[in-house]
């Protein structure tokens, strides 16, 4: 318990004095740094590289493939999180499609470049080759499971928190992974809930892939079976999730996602 402790603690420490490096340097300028949330405020992205440093150097303590794997997740979200804006393609789907007539979009990168690096991790961290899959599978989906609920203030460190608390549980190496993303999402959840911050691709897909790492350290054959069967699951139904999360009710058939105050009141 002391480790699991003192994982959390450095984790939240680093991510806090990363968040405020980045916002004395601002590299590049204060603008590049910036952007409107859903409700059209503005707020800081400095949470989302601070807790994916954290977050990669806390798991690469305890195992230097799964810190590579959170990592390159992280670098993948950052790429999409610039080279991204603007563009209204969501899904796997959408970017497959785009990648098939020969357009290489941010989201294709983001999801061969994570994908990649979780197969590459399971392949260190396990020793058969169905749960070097499974683990890689369970990795990649993990951190794109938590994006699709980085829809709304805290909702994806909330997540992280809520789905990382049953690893503190056990012992070994997977414990300490899961303290590590936790003090991450963390430390950057005040200011998400406040809206002052955002964590955007670049920390919710480095959270997701610490968590995965954790799942993938501290489970044998049934348990990454069962979590990479749950994270498939939730990438085959990604905007029904997304709803979810955003609080609406997914139309079948249509891009419309109506508010459940909405819906009810009939409008």
């Amino acid at each position: 318990m002391i480790e699991r402790a003192a994982s959390f603690g450095l984790s939240a420490a680093l991510t806090r004095a990363a968040v405020a490096a980045l916002r004395a340097k601002a590299p590049g300028g204060r603008d590049r740094w910036e952007r409107k949330n859903y409700a059209g405020r503005d707020v800081e992205l400095y949470a989302g590289p601070a807790s994916a440093l954290a977050a990669a150097v806390g798991a690469g303590r305890v195992s230097p493939a799964a810190g590579a794997a959170v990592a390159v997740a992280g670098i993948c979200g950052a790429y999409d999180d610039v080279a991204g804006t603007g563009d209204p393609r969501r899904g796997f789907r959408a970017h497959l499609r785009a990648l098939r007539d020969g357009e290489v979009t941010s989201g294709a990168v983001k999801l061969f470049g994570i994908t990649a690096a979780g197969l590459v991790a399971g392949a260190f961290l396990k020793e058969r080759t169905l749960d070097k899959l499974l683990a890689g599978v369970v990795i990649a989906g993990a951190a794109h499971f938590v994006n699709l609920v980085d829809v709304r203030p805290g909702r994806a460190a909330a997540t992280v928190l809520a789905l990382g608390a049953p690893g503190l549980l056990r012992q070994g190496p997977g414990a300490e992974v899961a303290a590590t993303a936790m003090g991450a999402a963390a430390a950057v959840l005040p200011d998400d809930l406040g809206e002052r911050a955002m964590i955007g691709d670049t920390g919710a897909h480095a959270l997701g892939a610490a968590l995965g790492a954790a799942v993938v350290a501290g489970n044998g054959r049934a348990g990454l079976v069962a979590h990479a069967a749950a994270v498939v699951a939730a990438a085959l139904y990604g905007e029904q999730v997304s709803a979810a999360a955003r609080g609406a009710v997914y139309i079948p058939g249509t891009s419309d996602q109506v508010s459940e105050a909405a819906r009810t009141a009939g409008r």
